[in-house]
């Protein structure tokens, strides 16, 4: 973590009371810290650090751009940030994480890189699918994905799409028939009834 030195905050100089730091968050920045989730983005970092005797409050104020692989055609995708996070930091023998926002750092050492928090609270953000919207995506990515990709039609064929932007509908679940139903779960159900 040597590049980012710009990142540490030199909690045991500061004096009680309130300060301000600003970031700028770019691709640089997220290239160097290698994470998976994101590798380009535009973020600012609004952050206040607020110390009483003997506890760092570090409230995080974070806006701005990141670009995902898109799951459906794999081109970059705009994603915006907007999130609040909080953290607090004491100090004491040895460095450790008590809880999600809860962070023991060396007093010997007296600081904290706060790199890898942004990176975390960055990726936080994004949300579990991120696709384009319909008609936004790749068009020779998703004619290689409708190439490749065979549905059944009732007659037992194969049915070409023919909308310009193929949809892959991955949130469907198919519901099983009620008339037919596992005989271990009828099982079970007859020592449930008998209870």
């Amino acid at each position: 973590m040597g590049k980012f030195t710009l990142y540490k905050l030199p909690l045991k100089s500061l004096p009680v009371g309130t300060h301000h730091y600003e970031y700028l968050l770019d691709n640089e920045f997220f290239r160097n810290i290698d994470g998976p989730e994101v590798q380009k983005g535009k973020v600012s970092v609004t952050l206040s650090v607020k110390r009483t005797a003997d506890v760092f409050e570090l409230d995080f104020v974070i806006n701005g751009v990141i670009q995902v692989p898109c799951d459906r055609c794999l081109d970059d995708l705009d994603l915006e940030v907007d999130t609040k996070e909080k953290l607090y930091v004491k100090f004491g023998a040895e460095y450790s994480d008590e809880n999600d926002n809860v962070v023991i750092v060396p007093e010997a050492e007296g600081e904290i890189n706060i790199a890898w928090f942004l990176y975390e609270f960055i990726a936080l953000t994004i949300p579990l699918k991120h696709v384009h919207p319909a008609g936004k995506c790749n068009k020779s990515m998703s004619a290689k994905l409708r190439k490749h990709t065979a549905q059944s039609t009732d007659d037992g064929g194969e049915n070409e799409e023919t909308s310009e932007e193929f949809d892959v509908e991955d949130d469907i679940v198919s519901e099983p028939d009620d008339e037919t139903t596992d005989p271990r779960w009828d099982e079970l159900k007859k020592l449930i009834d008998n209870n």
